[in-house]
């Protein structure tokens, strides 16, 4: 049995290898090739804290994955990290397990940083290099460093954030990055707008996004956590979800009335095999619903062992 704590699975990560796996997860999925059971949810409402459990196996793979992941934002992390986590890979043969990734939730925040980079590069477009990043945690960081990977590395990319000091930190850290002040404002002049934040209701409506505008909502990953308003997933040309079944019991789209009448929801994986349209012009409001899957978890822990 292999055990890697998170420094040793950093030095076996590489990014470019990771987004090529992580994509192709995508397509298998919505290809149906990966079991991906329901999302398992802990939460701690004293904390404010939750646990996610996310687990999944990929038809023929020698392996499956369980990934338990935590975010708990009132640890000081002098003390305790906010976020942790562990993936277990067992054999899909015997069942033994075969690795231990102690990644202390580093996986989550990779692959979740490259899902977000993929969904932008597939749905914004062509022309899109003014990026809006909304949100100062460890999100803001990963999305920035997946998007000038495999985008574009002279993005113009500004963060906003409840805390202008956070915002101050977080766009020194990322180098190169504006700050904005007035969130519908700085809304209203990006191309590309990413949300990375917990938020329980909508920090961007309708008359904050502006024609031809790309989003990709990341911070809906658990029930009762919204970033966009329902009117502006109706106004919206193209809504794609990372899993069609997972966003409309707790991402974007379970914000909606009565979203399976409202929405044929297509999938981020279908549109990259082909199958189905993501954005055909660029007049179009598009929305990438992503509220992370398993064959993302699945596609990590591999490139990291294999």
């Amino acid at each position: 049995m292999i055990v890697l704590d998170k420094a040793q699975i950093a030095a076996r990560l590489d990014l470019a290898r990771a987004a090529e796996a992580v994509e192709e997860a995508y397509r298998a999925a919505s290809a149906g090739e990966v079991e991906l059971p329901p999302v398992g949810h802990i939460t701690f409402p004293g904390a404010d804290a939750d646990c996610h459990i996310k687990f999944g196996h990929r038809r023929g793979d020698e392996v499956f994955v369980i990934k338990v992941a935590t975010g708990f934002p009132d640890n000081d992390p002098a003390d305790a990290p906010v976020n942790n986590g562990v993936s277990l890979v067992l054999s899909a043969e015997t069942g033994e397990v075969m690795a231990i990734l102690h990644d202390e939730m580093m996986l989550t925040d990779i692959r979740t940083g490259i899902g977000g980079a993929i969904a932008s590069r597939t749905l914004a477009r062509s022309d899109a290099r003014r990026m809006l990043v909304v949100g100062t945690g460890i999100q803001c960081a990963r999305q920035i460093e997946s998007h000038r990977a495999l985008l574009s590395d002279d993005l113009d990319i500004t963060i906003w954030g409840r805390n202008a000091d956070k915002a101050a930190a977080a766009a020194v850290a990322a180098g190169e990055c504006a700050v904005a002040d007035d969130l519908a404002g700085a809304c209203l002049t990006a191309d590309i707008i990413v949300t990375t934040t917990a938020a329980r209701s909508p920090l961007i409506d309708e008359s904050m996004v502006r024609p031809g505008t790309h989003i990709t909502a990341l911070g809906a990953d658990a029930p009762g956590k919204r970033e966009l308003s329902a009117a502006l997933l109706e106004r919206a040309d193209v809504v794609v979800a990372d899993s069609a079944g997972q966003c409309l019991d707790h991402g974007e789209l379970a914000a909606l009335a009565d979203p399976r009448a409202e929405f044929m929801v297509p999938e981020l994986g279908a549109v990259l095999a082909g199958s189905t349209l993501g954005r055909t012009d660029d007049a179009q409001i598009t929305i990438a619903d992503l509220t992370g899957i398993a064959a993302q978890d699945i596609a990590i822990a591999s490139t990291v062992l294999g």
